[in-house]
C-alpha cells in the first residue's frame, strides 16, 4: 500500500518538477553497445506539425495501439511534446501522459508549454539515455517516435523500460526505414535489437502520409528479462551495405 501511494504521488506531480520518478536502474556499463551508428540529437521534432497533422500520424499510432481513455501513456523521448499535446486529450482526466526526456532545453521548454495549455494530466520526467527513470509497473503503453535510432544505448533502455510496463504493455516504435546515420532504423535490425532484450513483436505497420513505420511490441515482464549481460548485439549489416 505504501509504495502505491509513492508512485501515485509521483504520477501527480506537476509538470514544473521535471524530476526522475524512479530510482536508477540497471547501470549502462552492463550492457552491450550496439552495432551500428547512433544518430546525433539535432532537434526537438522530426518534421514540420503541419505534415504530421495531414498525415494523422498520432491517430494512426493511437488507434493501431488502442491508447484507450484512463490509460498511462509514456513519450520516450517527447522533445517538442508534438505526441503529448495530442494524447493528453485522448487519455483524458483519469489517464496520464509521462512525457520523458533527457535533453534539458527541450525539458524546460516542454514544462513551460505544457504548463500555458493547462494539461492537468501531462507529468514532464527527466530520464537518462539508458533508462527511463519511471515507476515500476506504471505504464499501460510507452511510444518512441522517431528517436530511436538516437539512443546510446538500446539495450539498457529497452530492459530498464520494461521493468515501467504493466502486464501485456505495449510499446510503440516509430521511425524511418533508413540505416540510423540518416535518422532511421531498419526493421530487420530493430526486430533484433528488441528480440535481444526480451520483446514480443506483436505488429509492424507502415504508416500513410510518409511519416515511417510502427512497430508495436509487448513488453517482458521483469523476471523475464535476460540478464543483461548475456545480451548480444545484433549485427548491422543494412548500413554496411550502403556504404
Amino acid at each position: 500500500m505504501i509504495r502505491f501511494a509513492a508512485i501515485l504521488l509521483l504520477l501527480t506531480l506537476p509538470a514544473s518538477a521535471a524530476e526522475p520518478l524512479a530510482p536508477p536502474g540497471v547501470p549502462a556499463e552492463r550492457f552491450p553497445m550496439p552495432d551500428r551508428p547512433v544518430a546525433e540529437i539535432v532537434a526537438p521534432q522530426w518534421a514540420h506539425e503541419r505534415q504530421r497533422d495531414k498525415a494523422d500520424e498520432v491517430g494512426q499510432v493511437a488507434r493501431l495501439m488502442r491508447i484507450a481513455p484512463g490509460e498511462t501513456v509514456a513519450d520516450i523521448g517527447a522533445g517538442s511534446g508534438y505526441y503529448v499535446f495530442r494524447l493528453s486529450p485522448r487519455v483524458g482526466p483519469e489517464g496520464r501522459i509521462l512525457a520523458q526526456d533527457i535533453t534539458p532545453d527541450y525539458l524546460t521548454d516542454l514544462e513551460r508549454r505544457v504548463s500555458e495549455a493547462g494539461l492537468s494530466n501531462v507529468t514532464v520526467v527527466r530520464g537518462e539515455a539508458h533508462d527511463p527513470r519511471l515507476p515500476p509497473g506504471s505504464v499501460d503503453a510507452a511510444v518512441l517516435v522517431h528517436m530511436y535510432h538516437e539512443i546510446a544505448q538500446p539495450f539498457g533502455l529497452l530492459w530498464n523500460l520494461a521493468a515501467a510496463m504493466k502486464p501485456g504493455g505495449r510499446v510503440g516504435i516509430v521511425d524511418a526505414d533508413a540505416i540510423p546515420s540518416r535518422h532511421g532504423t531498419p526493421p530487420k535490425l530493430l526486430r533484433c535489437e528488441l528480440a535481444s532484450v526480451g520483446y514480443r513483436e506483436v505488429s509492424m505497420t507502415r504508416l500513410k502520409g510518409g511519416v515511417g513505420y510502427l512497430a508495436v511490441f509487448e513488453a517482458p515482464r521483469p523476471d523475464a528479462r535476460p540478464a543483461p549481460e548475456t545480451i548480444r548485439p545484433c549485427r548491422d549489416g543494412t548500413t554496411r551495405d550502403k556504404r
